[in-house]
């Protein structure tokens, strides 16, 4: 018996310092956003119908040639060089076939008024520095994102498929106004394996906030701990604006429902095995309470997403502003 709580002892702490070293990980790559789909509408500038429209039309592309093409939206670069920017996501996403260097990105700064089209080795020849700095549509000054990046892609796709590009002023889409009340942004990612990452995803952090909730003394260690995870976690399934919706449920409704179960009487009952045996049973769980705080055991026995393919950039490409 005692062997086998030694154990799970031991499974707890490498539980918890893998956790800590993924979230260590996470917070070390901040400033280079996760590859959630071939739109990452970070500065939440694009409306739904446009983000779905440009990731069909950048999928279309790529299945008929090979080009990896991403978009990238975030709000501000702090003053940082877009130039430098773009290439360190552009290597970091890997965009283009290993080999073939067949990748572009799309990197807009609204807050700044700065873009940047990045262009992989193997695209130079054809999305040329001089053709990329004409692609700069002038509806980012009226703030029409949607119709400007809608030109701005056709523009790349058409000169990357052999069309002459002109002016996007010309090939602009009409804009697609976004559609009032709740929306969640679409990750690039099929159903079935956006419910296979919810349920692997949620089951885990949705474990270790009930957790939280039931838990006298580190219950409260586990809200502050879980919170950068209901943060990113989310991002893959529901996409940012979902993922901020629920961060603020879970902000709101773990202390709310932790106060509320704290009246009942078992968990009053639990708090004083706690203070008084050092230890109780939860749910299944044995709660221990050392020195200055608490600890759990169990007290059980028993389609492709997508993703770069290894592509590099040189450089290459423009950057302008509106």
């Amino acid at each position: 018996m005692e062997q086998t709580q030694n154990v799970r002892k031991q499974l707890l702490r490498l539980t918890i310092m893998t956790i800590a070293l993924f979230l260590s990980v996470v917070a070390a790559g901040a400033d280079i956003p996760f590859l959630s789909g071939r739109v990452t509408d970070n500065a939440e500038i694009l409306s739904g119908g446009v983000r779905r429209k440009l990731t069909e039309r950048l999928k279309s592309h790529e299945e008929s040639t090979g080009n990896q093409i991403a978009i990238l939206t975030v709000p501000s670069l702090g003053g940082k060089n877009i130039e430098e920017y773009a290439s360190s996501v552009f290597e970091a996403w890997k965009l283009g076939q290993k080999g073939k260097d067949n990748g572009v990105l799309v990197t807009v700064v609204p807050n700044d008024r700065r873009m940047r089209i990045e262009v992989g080795y193997g695209l130079e020849d054809t999305l040329t520095d001089l053709v990329a700095g004409r692609i700069i549509p002038p509806r980012f000054k009226e703030g029409d994102f949607d119709g400007g990046l809608e030109a701005a892609v056709k523009a790349i796709i058409g000169t990357l498929e052999g069309s002459e590009v002109t002016e996007t002023s010309d090939s602009a889409a009409q804009k697609t106004n976004a559609s009032p009340g709740f929306h969640i942004d679409e990750s690039d990612i099929p159903l079935t394996e956006r419910i296979l990452f919810g349920a692997f995803i949620f089951g885990i952090i949705g474990l270790f906030t009930v957790i939280g909730v039931l838990t006298p003394g580190v219950g409260w260690f586990l809200y502050f701990f879980l919170i950068p995870f209901w943060a990113m976690f989310p991002i893959i399934v529901v996409g940012t604006r979902g993922a901020l919706y629920l961060l603020i449920t879970y902000v709101i409704c773990f202390p709310v429902s932790k106060l509320l179960i704290r009246k009942t009487a078992w968990y009053e009952k639990a708090n004083k095995f706690l203070l008084t045996k050092k230890q109780a049973s939860i749910g299944g769980f044995t709660i221990t309470s050392g020195g200055s705080g608490s600890s759990w055991s169990s007290g059980s026995s028993g389609g492709s997403s997508f993703s770069g393919g290894g592509g590099s950039s040189g450089g290459g490409g423009s950057s302008g502003s509106w």
